[in-house]
């Protein structure tokens, strides 16, 4: 698999690809408001393809705010379910956490099951109130420079344009 930065041209497949890993109406997610008329981070918008040029995986990335300052919404990400078992995942999120820190991002912040994403170093995080109706406990965070989630508390909100 090449893991590259996902461009245009892949959008379709892209969404055809969260279309078929994902329960209907998932753009009705609290977490989708958060990206409603906001880009993503292009930069950590990443598609895994074989060497056929098929799609096996995609995750993206999205700025919020959390009072003043800023944070990675990680989500969603996908694996196609041909090549699920296969790492793919795994290096979806390795190589994106590493653009984003090298890039400068302090903290990312996802929705999903503490069990599976805290082999990446996610933690619960007590303090911070995602929009409802979300579970808190499915509200994990990622620190890519020291202390960045450190006395942070609020509820997430859209990044501004």
């Amino acid at each position: 698999m090449k893991l590259r930065q996902e461009t245009s041209d892949d959008w379709w497949e892209v969404e055809a690809l969260y279309d078929l890993s994902f329960a209907p109406g998932r753009e009705a997610l609290s977490s989708y408001r958060l990206r409603d008329d906001v880009a993503p981070v292009a930069e950590l918008c990443v598609v895994a393809r074989d060497p056929d040029g098929i799609l096996g995986g995609v995750i993206r990335y999205w700025p919020i705010r959390i009072g003043s300052q800023t944070a990675l919404l990680l989500g969603p990400i996908a694996v196609h379910p041909t090549r699920q078992g296969e790492g793919l995942g795994g290096a979806l999120m390795r190589d994106s956490l590493i653009r984003a820190q090298d890039l400068g991002w302090a903290r990312v912040l996802l929705v999903g099951d503490a069990p599976y994403y805290s082999r990446f170093g996610f933690e619960k995080l007590d303090h911070i109130t995602m929009p409802p109706p979300t579970n808190p406990d499915r509200v994990l965070g990622l620190e890519l420079q020291k202390g960045a989630w450190a006395g942070l508390a609020g509820r997430v909100e859209k990044a501004r344009h």
